[in-house]
């Protein structure tokens, strides 16, 4: 039952919403779901072991309320190799199934800057099982992110430099232009797949560069024209 009742009594008290800011305003948008593109840069993929132009981009999940924004990213147990991925989000305004790859950028409410945080040791013997990720990419606080901007501001950014500087020095270096799969036809592939709603997350991919932080790191990254993001290792 999704629908919310009204006056309803709950047998224990429900969980909050969780949400993000929206740049320069009051306002909160309220988190659907969140959707994370895998191997979408090149040169990640191939970082990675993998063939880019063999193997199309897919998707996983993160939970909305592993989304932190307060300047923190608390080290996880039961993981000593824990690596930062510095992305763009896209944040969905109005839902759709099978959108249209040319009607694709009305769904797209703002944009944002977040970091798709993994416990690479124990993604990695996920991937050695047949197992799925959640165990190395779905834990607490595992989604830094910045507020959102919105797309009426800053338009649909097609270009720009996606960067990650850990302790002061250059980890992650791309560009928006570098994406294999463009927000259009995430959105579309997505949609097609899943019923899109407002309120959805889309972690558009990361670039080359990745590697491990531990306690006492500072993480300052950003993606030009849209935002930055700076999270302390605790």
């Amino acid at each position: 039952m999704n629908a919310p009742i009204e006056n309803a009594a709950y047998v224990i008290a429900p969980v909050g919403i969780p949400t993000l800011g929206v740049e320069g305003s009051t306002q909160l948008f309220p988190i659907h779901r969140i959707y994370c593109v895998g191997r979408n840069y090149a040169e990640h993929a191939i970082e990675m072991g993998h063939d880019p132009n063999k193997e199309p981009p897919f998707f996983f999940q993160k939970n909305p309320d592993n989304v932190i924004a307060d300047g923190t990213f608390p080290y996880p147990d039961k993981s000593s190799d824990v690596h930062f991925e510095i992305e763009m989000l896209v944040a969905i305004g109005k839902g759709g199934i099978n959108i249209p790859i040319e009607s694709a950028l009305d769904h797209v409410w703002g944009y944002g800057v977040g970091l798709d945080m993994t416990r690479r040791d124990l993604q990695g013997e996920a991937k050695k099982l047949g197992r799925p990720w959640e165990v190395g990419k779905a834990f607490e606080a595992s989604a830094p992110c910045s507020a959102l901007v919105p797309a009426s501001r800053i338009g649909h950014p097609t270009d720009g430099k996606v960067w990650l500087n850990v302790n002061g020095k250059p980890r992650q270096v791309g560009d928006l232009n570098q994406m294999i799969w463009k927000v259009p036809e995430m959105i579309s592939y997505l949609s097609g797949l899943f019923e899109l709603k407002a309120g959805d997350i889309i972690m558009s991919g990361t670039p080359a560069g990745v590697g491990a932080i531990v306690r006492g790191d500072l993480m300052e990254g950003g993606v030009d024209g849209v935002g930055t993001l700076t999270a302390k290792v605790v």
